[in-house]
């Protein structure tokens, strides 16, 4: 492993930043404190920004030793929102705010470019613009999609976009990409079945909502095993149903809830059609009638082959081929999507380890040893730090020695 001996020098002050913003847990678009860190550290280090985009984005801009001149530039993201959920760790860095939690790692990638950052303007040893794009409401919020609304590549044009998460049970000194799809499209279904309310000694007298929904539920897995390809992928989760009040009493009305995950949006648009027809018809065949809901969230990440095999290249020479692995996609979403339909670029995955760092401040127990994004007892890893800020700064040393064009607009 190479890392990069500055970096590694001040690795104790950037842990206590991400330290301190793990404490302080803000929500999505509600990320004030954490930009205002963010943009006083960039001011600290000399490092021009732009504030506001997306409504709490923060953009950083590190010109290198042309000073831009060169006209290129890329951009590198972060993610900076926690979580809706209450934190069971109990040491020091705990969150100080109920119901809110850092559980996906977002301080430790805030804090990795953070780091880069620095040792990026400190030294400035290329030739092109870095734009460093600390992003809000990643969870659900859809915060890239909001800033790219604000303008983020027409005010801050790049040749290629990149970003990077934390992976748990992935070693740590380790990276894994592919190229292609490597995290799903985000969806959601809101169903409402409306019968006709009746005693449930009589069910004649009504139109029961629930064997409606029964049969929907049921029905809408054949579209997965029957009308979809084997080779595709494609989830249907439902995941709520409300109805009734009282034991004694057929009610009214049925509401089935739930999310649908693919890669590629010709799985999607076929699932959503037939989940709204197998919902219309079944419906009607029951007597009933039916209010159809369906919510496009995220698209689904797509790395572009070129950067990928570019952003491999740099993994590979910092932490060794051994040491670079392919990553299997998963059916988790993430907003970088939008972000990879308007540039080219790549989403890498930094192994997180499986949870042993936290043996040392938690004092081992149940609270240390694995755990998983969106755990209440997960934390993340300040040994990656280091690792993460030095890919960043040898990705820009290396896409910059590249040849290329001027990014446009």
């Amino acid at each position: 492993m190479k890392l990069i001996d500055p970096i590694v020098t001040e690795a104790a002050t950037m842990a206590a930043i991400r330290r301190d913003i793990h404490a302080h847990p803000e929500l999505c678009f509600e990320e004030v404190r954490t930009a205002d860190l963010v943009a006083a550290k960039l001011t600290e280090w000399g490092i021009p920004l732009h504030r506001g985009m997306g409504t709490t984005g923060v953009v950083g801009i590190v010109h290198g030793r042309d000073g831009g001149a060169s006209g290129r530039a890329i951009g590198l993201r972060a993610d900076m929102d926690a979580l809706p959920m209450t934190e069971l760790n109990t040491f020091g860095h705990a969150s100080r705010h109920a119901g809110k939690m850092h559980a996906c790692g977002h301080d430790g990638h805030t804090t990795m470019l953070l780091a880069a950052a620095q040792h990026l303007a400190q030294h400035r040893d290329f030739d092109g613009t870095v734009y460093l794009i600390f992003q809000p409401a990643e969870e659900g919020g859809g915060g890239a999609r909001e800033m790219i609304k604000d303008g983020l590549f027409t005010q801050f044009p790049v040749e290629a976009v990149f970003g990077m998460h934390n992976w748990p049970g992935l070693p740590a000194g380790s990276f894994a990409l592919s190229s292609g799809p490597v995290m799903a499209s985000s969806n959601e279904f809101r169903i409402v079945i409306r019968g006709k309310g009746a005693h449930a000694a009589l069910p004649h007298n009504g139109i029961d909502p629930v064997p409606v929904a029964c049969q929907m539920v049921q029905a809408f897995q054949t579209i997965i095993t029957r009308n979809k390809k084997p080779v595709d992928a494609g989830v249907i989760s439902v995941t709520m149903i409300h109805t009734g009040e009282a034991t004694n009493v057929v009610p009214d009305q049925c509401e089935i809830q739930g999310t649908v995950r693919t890669f590629t949006f010709e799985v999607l648009d076929m699932i959503e059609q037939r989940m709204q027809e197998i919902a219309r018809h079944t419906a009607a065949a029951f007597g009933a009638t039916v209010e159809f809901h369906f919510h496009r969230n995220y698209p689904p990440t797509v790395n572009h082959p070129a950067e990928t095999a570019f952003a491999r290249r740099v993994a590979i020479d910092v932490v060794g081929e051994a040491q670079v692995l392919v990553q299997e996609p998963t059916m988790g979403a993430e907003d970088f999507s939008f972000m990879l339909q308007e540039r080219p670029g790549c989403y890498l995955f930094i192994g997180n380890g499986d949870g042993a760092h936290r043996a040392g401040y938690e004092g081992g127990g149940h609270d240390a040893g694995p755990c998983m994004l969106h755990n209440p007892h997960y934390d993340f890893n300040d040994e990656l730090i280091p690792l993460g800020a030095t890919y960043w700064v040898r990705l820009v040393q290396a896409w910059f020695a590249q040849t290329g064009t001027k990014a446009q607009p």
